[in-house]
C-alpha cells in the first residue's frame, strides 16, 4: 500500500498547491490577484518539488500517468504496477482539486467568468489549434521526460534531486506553457477536470470535453518517446 499512498498523498499536494496557486490569481478578491504568469510557473515548480518530497520515499513520486507510462514502455518500471499508480495518480488529483475548491470557496460566486473558473482545475490553450495544442503537449512531455532522464542519471547531494525536477518544471513552464498551459501530466489535467464537473460551483459553465483529450493523449505519448530517445541516445547504462 505504501506505493499507492505515496502517489495518491503525492499528486494531491501537487494539485493543492498548483490550481492552488492559480485560483489565486484568477479568482476574484484574492489577495493575489492578477499576480501574473511568474506566480503560477513558480508555484507549481514548487509544487511539484514537494510533491516529490513527500512521495519519493514511498513511491519513487511519479506523480504523472505519462511518467509512469513511459517508464514501464521502455522497461524501467513493472507493468503490473501501472493501474495502481495511475489509479492512485488520478485519484489524488481528484482530491487535491476538490481541497482547492473548498479552500476558495467564497470566490466562486465572486467570479463571474466562467473561463477563469475552469481555467483553475485544467488547461486550455492560448490558441485553440487541435494539431498546434497537440504538437504543444506532446513537446512540453518529451523534454519533460528527458529531463528527468539527465536528472536521475545525475549524482547529487542527498536530497537536491527533487529541486532539480521543480527547475525543470519551471523552465518548461517558462519556454513551452504559454500556448496550453504545459499539463504535460494527464492526472493534472483530467482529474481536475472531473472535479469540475461534479462540483457544486455557482455558474461554472462546461468543463470544454472537447479539448479534454489533447492534454491526456498528447503527454502520454510525448512522454513515452521522451523517455525511449534518452535511453537510447543519452542513457550510459
Amino acid at each position: 500500500m505504501q506505493p499507492f499512498i505515496g502517489e495518491l498523498v503525492g499528486t494531491m499536494l501537487l494539485i493543492l498547491l498548483g490550481d492552488g496557486v492559480v485560483a489565486g490569481v484568477l479568482l476574484k478578491n484574492s489577495k493575489s490577484e492578477n499576480a501574473g504568469w511568474m506566480v503560477i510557473t513558480t508555484a507549481w515548480a514548487l509544487a511539484v518539488t514537494m510533491g516529490i518530497y513527500v512521495a519519493g520515499p514511498l513511491s519513487n513520486a511519479h506523480l504523472n500517468p505519462a511518467v509512469t507510462l513511459a517508464l514501464a514502455a521502455t522497461g524501467q518500471f513493472a507493468a503490473d504496477k501501472v493501474p495502481m499508480y495511475i489509479g492512485a495518480q488520478m485519484l489524488g488529483a481528484i482530491m487535491g482539486s476538490c481541497l482547492v475548491y473548498l479552500h476558495y470557496l467564497p470566490h466562486w460566486a465572486k467570479t463571474e467568468d466562467q473561463a477563469l473558473k475552469l481555467a483553475v482545475f485544467c488547461t486550455a490553450p492560448a490558441e485553440r489549434h487541435t494539431v498546434g495544442n497537440f504538437i504543444s503537449e506532446f513537446i512540453g512531455t518529451f523534454v519533460l521526460m528527458l529531463g528527468l532522464g539527465a536528472i536521475g542519471s545525475t549524482e547529487f547531494a542527498a536530497g537536491v534531486n527533487p529541486l532539480a525536477v521543480g527547475g525543470l518544471i519551471a523552465v518548461i513552464g517558462l519556454s513551452l506553457g504559454g500556448s496550453t498551459g504545459y499539463a504535460i501530466n494527464p492526472a493534472r489535467d483530467l482529474g481536475p477536470r472531473i472535479a469540475h464537473a461534479i462540483l457544486p460551483i455557482p455558474g461554472k459553465g462546461g468543463s470544454d470535453w472537447g479539448y479534454a483529450w489533447i492534454p491526456v493523449v498528447a503527454p502520454i505519448l510525448g512522454g513515452i518517446c521522451g523517455a525511449a530517445f534518452f535511453k537510447t541516445f543519452l542513457s550510459l547504462h
